[in-house]
């Protein structure tokens, strides 16, 4: 079984915003794979079903994005799941928007919800999926930045991405991480 998370933020003023581009993911694979998301005991919105055949949990942690940790090693207990059974959807500033880069493991690279994750799990080596979702321009924090929604001139690309991050999900899942990477890294 695999694990897909999108980390975001729950509550309806974060919907829209770059911050929560890890639960557009999820809310994409659920309606694509008929997987219905409601809430377990692992302090998440999630739900179990398959991917061409291969089992997977797809899960929106409730807890805010900085303590996404604790609903992830939920997760791994609950299901039974080894850090490498997960692959981890992130927004990422260092990114342009709509660019994806899929890994195996590293760093956090400033990321408070990878940090978290990273702490209850005890080990950097997780694959997660960095969706670009642009630098805040000059003067603007990058909090802020994430927690602002897309422009309309942003939007499009925006749900292009996602949609690649779907995809790109998939591949991860029937055909393995590295055929991911070489098909959806930019």
């Amino acid at each position: 079984m695999r694990a897909i998370i999108g980390l975001g933020n729950p509550g309806a003023e974060y919907e829209e915003t770059r911050h929560n581009v890890g639960f557009a993911v999820i809310e994409a694979l659920a309606r694509a794979h008929g997987v219905r998301l409601r809430r377990p005991r692992a302090a998440a919105l999630a739900g179990t079903g398959a991917i061409d055949g291969v089992p997977v949990v797809l899960a929106m942690p409730l807890t805010m994005m900085n303590a996404s940790g604790v609903a992830v090693a939920r997760l791994c207990h609950l299901h039974d799941l080894a850090p490498e059974d997960l692959i981890v959807i992130i927004d990422d500033i260092n990114l342009d928007l709509g660019q994806l880069r899929l890994r195996r493991g590293g760093s956090e690279g400033g990321h408070r919800g990878l940090r978290s994750i990273t702490e209850r799990l005890g080990t950097r080596d997780y694959p997660r999926l960095r969706i670009g979702v642009g630098a805040p321009p000059g003067g603007m924090s990058a909090r802020d930045w994430v927690l602002s929604p897309f422009s309309a001139d942003e939007r499009e690309t925006a749900e292009e991405a996602v949609a690649r991050a779907r995809a790109c999900v998939e591949v991860a899942v029937t055909e393995g991480i590295e055929a991911a990477m070489n098909e959806f890294n930019s």
